[in-house]
């Protein structure tokens, strides 16, 4: 597959580099209809960062995706989701974020706490293999993107995948206007 917002990237089919993926990671896209059809991209680990990405690898910010990790607690019960936005958006986590997961008040969850529980690391956490019983809420504009880079759980490389494919995970829920 040509990619287009790949830059000076080197994309090879993610399958045959399992060794640039989170474990988590690697799983989730076994699982995949069509895991050929995600690249994956060694980089620099330094400039995993994403304006430090794009500006070293020539990547389009607004191709690129972020995922953020967030809690809310109802009723003494913590509650967890994914949330994917462009680049260029920010996630609005107290409104419908929170809205969505039905708690007083959201936050991205800690550091710490995110890393355990996705077994990704920081700075590299993507929708791809995050834990089954967490909601992955996508901003329409991603589920809507041809192409689009984001984190592959380490730091050391990234995903290149369509909006089509994350709108498909397992778990996925496409909202309009989730980012602003």
């Amino acid at each position: 597959m040509t990619w287009t917002i790949a830059g000076s990237l080197a994309v090879v089919p993610a399958p045959t580099r399992t060794d640039l993926l989170a474990e988590p990671v690697a799983k989730a896209l076994a699982a995949l209809a069509d895991p050929d059809a995600v690249g994956v991209a060694e980089i620099d680990p330094s400039l995993a960062d994403t304006a430090a990405f794009c500006e070293a690898y020539g990547s389009p910010l607004e191709a690129s995706a972020n995922c953020v990790v967030v809690a809310g607690k109802r009723a003494g019960e913590v509650r967890f989701a994914a949330a994917l936005v462009l680049a260029t958006t920010r996630a609005d986590v107290n409104g419908v974020i929170k809205r969505r997961l039905d708690v007083r008040k959201a936050s991205f969850a800690p550091m710490d706490e995110a890393v355990s529980l996705t077994g990704m690391e920081y700075g590299g956490i993507t929708p791809v293999g995050l834990p089954a019983e967490w909601p992955i809420l996508l901003d329409r504009r991603v589920a809507e993107a041809p192409e689009l880079v984001i984190g592959s759980g380490i730091r050391g490389s990234k995903l290149l995948i369509s909006g089509a494919a994350l709108a498909a995970l397992p778990g996925a829920e496409v909202i309009e206007d989730l980012a602003r």
